[in-house]
């Protein structure tokens, strides 16, 4: 039986709130374990008395921090399965390719998810200063431009944009929205640009009104972005990629050798 103690009403901190510090400690510390049922909305009610409505956005807040699921007809139960562990020396090897995945495919697949995209959107633009430096591109030219959300398990994690040089990607298949086996990167190596490497920039923060709605995530959730560039081995920049990442669904993991 969990010691759910009590909730201080002259606090200024809302009720429905304490009451989400109180079962995500239990979560922090092990006392609710993955895959078990937090107490049913009648417990907490009746141990708190307070209103149904504020037990359900109490629990409505762990479910946006990606804590707690919710089973239809059965309860709500601790997150199970692990966030997405990406594996930075592994994640673009060209064996995926091979295999027809793209990079979140197969890492969301070696963390036990099951992964899917949805959102696809292909247009052709202007570069901006930002990317047309990326790319060394000249004033004025243009990329392809393919965004898209990811999710696992159903549940959105990350978005991304990609921005890929008109020159690169027009009439392939990466100016439609399905690029084919291998994703992007396969694409732009049957367009004849062997990649060779990929600088990324890694920072965090909070998440704006707009990706806090695609990401389906509440307020004071981080998110991490991470903008890659991918060259060839003329190190030609062959693309940017701009994503956006829950903070907490991702580890993100990095092998660096000592010179």
């Amino acid at each position: 039986m969990l010691n759910l103690g009590t909730i201080d009403r002259s606090n200024d901190r809302p009720p429905y709130r304490q009451i989400a510090d109180i079962l995500r400690a239990h979560i922090d510390h092990g006392r609710l374990t993955p895959g078990e049922q937090l107490p049913s909305e009648a417990t907490l009610i009746d141990h708190f008395g307070v209103a149904r409505m504020t037990v359900r956005e109490a629990i409505k807040e762990l479910r946006t921090e990606g804590l707690v699921v919710a089973q239809h007809g059965k309860g709500v139960f601790v997150r199970s399965a692990p966030p997405v562990r990406r594996l930075a020396s592994d994640r673009f090897a060209r064996r995926h390719r091979k295999e027809g995945k793209s990079a979140f495919i197969a890492e969301a697949e070696a963390s036990g998810h099951v992964p899917s995209v949805d959102q696809i959107r292909v247009t052709n633009e202007v570069a901006s200063a930002d990317i047309a430096e990326r790319l060394r591109l000249k004033p004025r030219e243009r990329v392809i431009v393919r965004s898209r959300r990811y999710l696992t398990d159903g549940r959105p994690v990350e978005t991304a944009t990609s921005y890929i040089p008109e020159s690169i990607a027009k009439g392939t298949p990466i100016a439609e929205v399905n690029t084919g086996p291998g994703g992007i990167y396969g694409r732009i190596e049957d367009a004849g640009y062997e990649l060779a490497r990929f600088m990324e920039e890694v920072s965090a923060r909070m998440p704006t009104p707009d990706e806090r709605k695609a990401l389906e995530i509440g307020a004071g959730i981080p998110v991490m972005t991470l903008v890659r560039t991918a060259y060839d081995t003329n190190d030609i920049p062959v693309e940017v990629c701009d994503t956006v990442k829950i903070a907490h669904s991702f580890v993100l993991e990095y092998d660096i050798p000592a010179q």
